[in-house]
C-alpha cells in the first residue's frame, strides 16, 4: 500500500469543487452521482487528475458526465471497503486490473463481489493489460485503449550492477527457487499482488509462466509502482515506466521514489525507459515500442457502448468515446484535451487504438 499518498478532498454527490491549478491530483474517494472507476493503480492517478480536474496538460481541464455530473474514481488501494454511490452497499476495495474487472462484471450480472452483491455500483474498470485470450467478436465486454505505457523494473542499489538486466536474467530471477547473484549482488525480486495487471504483464514480457519461490508478494499485499518498498541492495520489482515517470515530474501527486537515490529505474536489455533528468523525465519511444511496452485500457459493458441495444447509454460512451478531445480515452496532444495530462503522466498515443469486445461469457 502507498503509505506516502497524502490525504485530499474527497468529492461527494452534487458537490463540484475546482482544483484547477493543481499541477497534479492524489487520490479522491468520492461517492459518485454519476458513473463510477475502479481497477488498476497503474490509471488511477491520470485518471484522479482526468476527473478531478488540473491544468498540467497546459489548459484547464476535467472530464465529468453529461450535465457535469461529477465522477467517482476509486484508488486500487487505501480503506478495506468502499461506497461508489448515494445509498449503495460498502463493499471490498477492487485491487488492481483483475479485480476491477471482476467487480465490474459483478456490478453487470449481479452475481456476488467478495460476498456482497453490487448491482449497478461499477461502471468503468482501469485495466494495465488487455484481455488477451478472451477476446471475442461477440464479448460481453469492450476494452477501449487509454494510452500506451511500459514496464520496467525498479531496484534498490548503490552501484549499477543492475541498472540493464537481460531478459533471460529477469527471467532467472523471477523463476529460479534458489537466490540469483548478478554482478555480485545477490538479487531479491518482489512482485505486486495477484490481480495486478503489471505482474501479469511483466512475467508474460519475460517468459515466466511459474514463480520461483525466493519471489516475494508480501504475502500477496504488494501494491504496484510503490518504490518505498525497495529498501535493501538487491531488491528489484516490476515497475510502470508512466508511473515513474508521473512520480519523478510531480504530476502523480505522490513520489515514493526515495531521495537518496538509491532506488533507480533499470533499462532492460540495456534500453532506457525514459530521456531526460530529475523532475523533466519524457517517455522514451523505442522502448515502449519494445516487448516491454504495453497498451492500457478502460473496460466497459458492452451493450451499454452500442448503440443498437436497449441498454446504450450516450454519456457512458461519451466518456470512453477516442475521437471527443474530452473523454477519458482520449489521446491528442492539444493543451485542452484528455491526451494532454495523460501525456504528462508518461502515456504515450497507443499502438492499437480499435477496442476490443472480449469475455463471451460473464
Amino acid at each position: 500500500m502507498k503509505s506516502t499518498k497524502p490525504l485530499v478532498l474527497g468529492l461527494t454527490a452534487g458537490l463540484a469543487l475546482s482544483l484547477f491549478g493543481i499541477a497534479g491530483i492524489a487520490n479522491a474517494e468520492p461517492v459518485s452521482n454519476s458513473y463510477v472507476l475502479v481497477g488498476s493503480d497503474t490509471l488511477q492517478d491520470s485518471v484522479n487528475a482526468l476527473t478531478n480536474g488540473t491544468d498540467i496538460g497546459g489548459a484547464a481541464f476535467r472530464a465529468t458526465a453529461a450535465g457535469g455530473a461529477t465522477l467517482g474514481n476509486f484508488d486500487a488501494f487505501g480503506s478495506a471497503t468502499i461506497q461508489t454511490k448515494p445509498n449503495g452497499p460498502f463493499f471490498v476495495r477492487p485491487a488492481g486490473s483483475g479485480n476491477g474487472r471482476n467487480a465490474l462484471i459483478a456490478s453487470i450480472t449481479g452475481a456476488p463481489w467478495q460476498g456482497k452483491t453490487i448491482t449497478g455500483q461499477v461502471d468503468i474498470a482501469r485495466s494495465s493489460s488487455g484481455p488477451g485470450g478472451q477476446a471475442s467478436s461477440d464479448g460481453k465486454l469492450l476494452y477501449v485503449p487509454f494510452g500506451r505505457d511500459a514496464v520496467s523494473y525498479a531496484y534498490y542499489g548503490s552501484g549499477t550492477e543492475l541498472a540493464s538486466l537481460t531478459t533471460a536474467q529477469l527471467k532467472q530471477i523471477y523463476e529460479s527457487n534458489s537466490p540469483v547473484t548478478i554482478n555480485g549482488v545477490t538479487v531479491q525480486p518482489l512482485i505486486p499482488q495477484s490481480g495486478s495487471g503489471t505482474r501479469d504483464f511483466f512475467l508474460s514480457a519475460i517468459g515466466v509462466t511459474a514463480l520461483g519461490t525466493t519471489v516475494d508478494s508480501h504475502a500477496n499485499t504488494l501494491a504496484e509502482n510503490d518504490a518505498s518498498v525497495l529498501t535493501t541492495v538487491g531488491h528489484i520489482v516490476p515497475f510502470s515506466a508512466g508511473s515513474w515517470i508521473a512520480q519523478a515530474n510531480g504530476a502523480s501527486g505522490v513520489n515514493t521514489i526515495p531521495a537518496s537515490g538509491l532506488v533507480k529505474l533499470g533499462s532492460p536489455n540495456g534500453q532506457a525507459p525514459f530521456t531526460g533528468s530529475g523532475s523533466s523525465l519524457v517517455p522514451a519511444s523505442a522502448f515502449y515500442s519494445s516487448q516491454f511496452g504495453r497498451d492500457t485500457y478502460l473496460i466497459v459493458e458492452y451493450a451499454r457502448v452500442n448503440p443498437g441495444d436497449a441498454k446504450y447509454d450516450a454519456a457512458l460512451w461519451g466518456l470512453v468515446d477516442p475521437t471527443r478531445p474530452t473523454s477519458l480515452t482520449n489521446m491528442s496532444a492539444g493543451p485542452t484535451t484528455a491526451g494532454a495530462v495523460k501525456r504528462q503522466f508518461g502515456f504515450l498515443p497507443v499502438a492499437d487504438a480499435t477496442p476490443i469486445r472480449a469475455y463471451t461469457t460473464i
